[in-house]
């Protein structure tokens, strides 16, 4: 059996599966952001398994749109991001991982996916 986005049949608690709102992928919206700091890093998507292997190991593991297939934050790059807690939004269709993130949150090498690119304002 295989969940929605081809991947292998997840072990993630079936109530919680139950609660979560996935988009037409399987996925839903992974925020990593800084536990101490609160620094928003990076948007990653996860789908059941994913999720599991984030709550069940303490490493972030996110599902690659582009490569179809799991990834483990720092797992060839050295950043790792250690979980410190993991919450559902209001609406169970976004995940917050509250993290220490080890090196750059970006595969760009930029701290957070969020440095590079800030939009003026209008006045």
């Amino acid at each position: 059996m295989t969940s929605e986005t081809g991947a292998p049949a997840s072990n993630l608690d079936p109530a919680l599966a139950a609660r979560l709102k996935r988009g037409p992928d399987g996925l839903v919206p992974a925020i990593a952001q800084q536990y101490d700091t609160g620094e928003v890093l990076m948007l990653g998507w996860m789908d059941d398994e994913a999720l599991h292997r984030t709550l069940t190991t303490g490493r972030c593991t996110y599902w690659s749109r582009s490569r179809q297939e799991y990834w483990v934050k720092g797992g060839t790059s050295g950043h790792v991001q250690h979980v410190k807690s993991v919450a559902l939004d209001c609406d169970a269709d976004t995940v917050l991982v509250k993290v220490d993130q080890v090196g750059a949150a970006c595969h760009t090498g930029d701290r957070t996916c969020f440095d590079a690119d800030v939009l003026p304002l209008a006045q």
